[in-house]
């Protein structure tokens, strides 16, 4: 809360770019009894919706958004403490905010965030099919939760049997589909559309590989041509199309790589942790679209880490956050409209950041083999 209210004042509040009045236009469409999907087109998944449509009634929109936003985010902090023996875990997500700066009060990330870890709570607590149902809305509001379900299926499978593992898996899915379907039945076309236009989005200019090409363009003069569409700003051309495709593979590569070294080794708690923050931060770090708002996701995860590791890696990601907000949002017009040379490098090492943050998490620490024999 405090992190909340520090956030309203000095530089934080200087230039900030929002989304909430994309939100407020869907609350308000259905306030008005408009059908999402059907009569207005939504670029998110339906779990999502009420948390656009609940501020309506507030009066001031942004503000009451706000509101709902620090709860999510005082929650996401108690299940972390609950989840850890450690007070350093709750107190970095606790002032995660202002290593981030005001973009979290805008998004409404941190509803899957809180979501996501609170599966993960239930899962640990024993309720395996109680965690992975909820892991099913939070894969229905924000898609990148299911990253996690192979993971939890696998640690089932390999403790409790493939029946049960088949149970929680759909379990899993059966959340999802009593969510998604009856939106698929009024409007099957604009449930589709709203998850076309995130798989088919171009080579977002805050990228991996838009930083590799921002880095050619300050050293080489790469020429590099801007577009403005899926409601970002995106690179255009034959290099930002190829390496759109060479990280994307990259990407579905990575999180394979995950989900396979958390099957192949023992089942216990600290390498699921583990491997769910190394495949959402591989998702992250190899997209070919990498918003601000994005970290938000890794927040509740690295710090559950344990041990050297863990601290390790949760100073990464502060790195990581600080990066970003050093760029954003003061110097993000100056890095679309006109390729500033500061925030291009600013976007590359941040990028950077995340797959030193992947290789914290998931490379064999030093001497870990000698020890092992």
């Amino acid at each position: 809360v405090v992190s909340w209210v520090l956030l309203h004042g000095g530089f934080y509040e200087r230039d900030q770019i929002v989304d909430t009045p994309i939100y407020e236009r869907y609350g308000e469409a259905m306030a008005d009894g408009q059908v999402p999907y059907r009569d207005f087109a939504v670029e998110y998944p339906p779990a999502a919706l009420p948390v656009f449509r609940l501020p309506v009634e507030g009066g001031d929109y942004g503000a009451t958004f706000e509101g709902l936003m620090a709860a999510a985010g005082v929650g996401v902090v108690l299940v972390v403490a609950a989840l850890t023996t450690s007070w350093w875990a709750p107190l970095f997500v606790a002032l995660s905010p202002l290593l981030l700066g005001s973009v979290v009060l805008s998004r409404f990330d941190l509803w899957p965030a809180l979501l996501t870890v609170a599966a993960l709570a239930v899962f640990l607590a024993g309720r395996v099919r109680l965690g992975l149902g909820t892991l099913g809305l939070a894969t229905a509001a924000k898609v990148y939760p299911a990253l996690l379900a192979p993971l939890l299926v696998a640690h089932v499978w390999k403790t409790r049997g493939r029946r049960e593992a088949v149970v929680c898996g759909g379990s899993f899915l059966a959340v999802i589909a009593a969510i998604v379907i009856p939106f698929a039945v009024l409007s099957p076309g604009g449930v589709w559309d709203a998850f076309w236009v995130q798989a088919g989005r171009p080579l977002q200019i805050e990228s991996l590989g838009s930083g590799i090409l921002l880095a050619a363009h300050q050293l080489f003069g790469l020429e590099l041509t801007m577009e403005s569409s899926h409601g970002s700003q995106n690179l255009d051309g034959g290099p930002a199309g190829t390496l759109a495709v060479f990280t994307t593979i990259l990407q579905v590569a990575a999180v394979v790589a995950v989900w396979v070294w958390y099957v192949r080794g023992p089942a216990d708690r600290d390498r699921l942790l583990r491997a769910c923050a190394a495949a959402v931060c591989a998702f992250i770090a190899f997209g070919k679209v990498l918003s601000p708002q994005f970290l938000l996701w890794l927040i509740p995860l690295v710090p559950l880490v344990r041990g050297r590791r863990g601290l390790a890696a949760t100073g990464v990601l502060a790195l990581a956050l600080v990066l970003t907000q050093l760029w954003f949002p003061s110097r993000y017009w100056e890095l679309a409209l006109e390729f500033d040379s500061v925030a291009s490098w600013l976007v590359l090492l941040r990028d950077l950041t995340l797959v030193a943050l992947l290789a914290v998490l998931t490379l064999r620490a030093p001497g870990a083999r000698a020890r092992s024999a």
